[in-house]
């Protein structure tokens, strides 16, 4: 206790100083945790000292004018607009709705750090990121028995005997270092345990589905998702969130392909060769001045204006804004759903898909066709920035045509395993267990997925041999003769004309 009074002592000296060489009022409790974690995580507390949030006090940003402003609370609540934002103004905030507080150096503090507790300061963000798919990934896997009972089938553990495997469901360890990485856990407070500290002996939370930041995690007080997925803690970068990097920790592999296009993509090309010179700090962020290529950030999220400071498009955290068309993870493109709660959809044949196994929208989810032209007019907008409005209407023409033609691939594979199905050659008990099965889904979320995202991000190449196009041929001719193979080994089979 005595080590913790000195420490405590000394940081109230030295807590006032911080990277941005303002000088910023840190309150006493915070002062209080880094006392203590200075030595016990000192690369958390080196971090947070880099941080904005270390720099700036609430009353002092909301100085700033409108287009400048980063927090959308005119009111924040007294007891922090003073005082930096720190250890305890997050992890002490609201601890009577974080079911994983305990007791802490006298004090009420909770590991979770969740978007009702950022809302404070952000209340705008936090409820369009709400409104967000992402925001229910968990969910939208979790509660969709076609999604889950794939993820089932990916992530369980296979057995082999009497000449057939089966699948033992994944437990819930296994499916956290998987699917639920990036759509995110439950986090649930099991009980409590004992720890020898350099403090003493201590007791602490022990939670289920942690660690984890995946963009829907289900949090301790009940709230979806979690800001941290992309302005990591506890440096809450804008850099790191507007840098493609970021959001290829989970849109890389061949089923969300977006990074692995764009890095190939005449923008990624820009990206790679000269971001180094751009500000990814400054806000407003300004076209031609700031960076002058695309990131993700850039069409999907940020805040533009000219450099007359004309605002090109609004900061928006619901991804799909600006987006007509939802081009990943389904057999088949279609308009975005209109709620982020995507497991309360049905087709016309009771399926908790946006379309039918024929390739029929679910109309009555998804949105109409005057918001899709709305969100179009929006991110074309952002292209036009940058382009003539012939360039991005040729643009916008092929992609509009590649989500025709992928979806036709779609259907041509989905005939093959309808007529397995019809005839019997092929159990649909499941959709995900049978090898011809495995190659309609290759078909569409692997090489329909890899189509659609080259030519929205003009990453052609990688769209035709590396996933795409060429795969997806490929893998309908292999469809076929797996067919032919089924029937002439069916009981059901008519006799092979000699």
């Amino acid at each position: 206790m005595f080590q913790l009074i000195i420490i405590t002592l000394v940081s109230l000296f030295t807590l006032t100083t911080v990277t941005y060489g303002q000088t910023a009022a840190v309150s006493p409790e915070t002062q209080e945790c880094i006392g203590c974690h200075s030595s016990v995580s000192p690369g958390i507390v080196a971090d947070w000292k880099r941080s904005r949030h270390a720099s700036i006090t609430p009353a002092e940003a909301l100085k700033k004018t409108d287009l400048q402003r980063r927090v959308s609370n005119a009111q924040i609540p007294k007891e922090y607009v003073d005082y930096v934002v720190g250890c305890a103004e997050c992890h002490k905030m609201n601890p009577a709705d974080h079911k994983d507080t305990f007791d802490h150096n006298d004090a009420k503090v909770h590991v979770t750090v969740t978007p009702k507790d950022c809302a404070t300061c952000h209340p705008e963000e936090v409820e369009q990121y709400n409104d967000n798919i992402m925001s229910r990934a968990r969910n939208n896997l979790k509660k969709n028995p076609v999604f889950s009972s794939m993820a089932d089938s990916i992530n369980g553990t296979q057995r082999f005997a009497n000449m057939k495997t089966t699948i033992t469901p994944p437990n819930e360890k296994t499916e956290a270092d998987s699917c639920f990485h990036c759509h995110g856990t439950q986090i649930e407070v099991k009980g409590t345990v004992k720890r020898d500290t350099d403090f003493g002996e201590m007791e602490f939370p022990v939670l289920s589905g942690w660690p984890n930041q995946g963009v829907g995690r289900i949090n301790t007080d009940g709230s979806e998702g979690l800001c941290s997925s992309c302005h990591s803690k506890h440096r809450f970068s804008l850099t790191l969130a507007r840098k493609a990097d970021t959001c290829s920790q989970c849109h890389k592999g061949p089923d969300v392909p977006a990074y692995k296009a764009y890095s190939v993509s005449k923008h990624g090309n820009i990206y790679a060769s000269l971001g180094g010179e751009w500000n990814f700090k400054e806000v407003p962020w300004t076209i031609g001045k700031d960076f002058n290529a695309p990131t993700c950030a850039v069409c999907h999220v940020s805040l533009l204006v000219t450099e007359n400071g004309d605002v090109v498009a609004k900061r928006t955290h619901r991804m799909n804004d600006r987006l007509p068309w939802r081009i990943l993870g389904l057999p088949y493109a279609h308009p975005h759903p209109k709620s982020p709660d995507t497991s309360i959809i049905r087709n016309k044949d009771g399926m908790p898909l946006p379309t039918a196994l024929s390739g029929e929208p679910a109309s009555q989810f998804l949105i109409s066709a005057e918001e899709q032209e709305k969100r179009r007019i929006t991110m074309t907008t952002v292209c036009m920035s940058c382009h003539s409005k012939n360039w991005v209407n040729g643009q916008w023409a092929r992609f509009e045509n590649t989500i025709h033609t992928s979806n036709e691939a779609t259907k041509t594979a989905t005939d093959i395993m309808l007529t397995a199905w019809k005839t019997n050659m092929v159990d649909n008990g499941s959709l995900f267990d049978d090898v011809l099965e495995k190659m309609w889904v290759q078909d569409w979320l692997f090489y329909g997925n890899s189509t659609r995202v080259a030519s929205a991000m003009m990453g052609a190449d990688y769209g035709v041999f590396a996933e795409g196009r060429w795969f997806s041929t490929k893998n309908i001719q292999e469809m076929v003769e797996h067919l032919k193979t089924l029937n002439f080994q069916s009981p059901q089979a008519p006799p092979r004309k000699k």
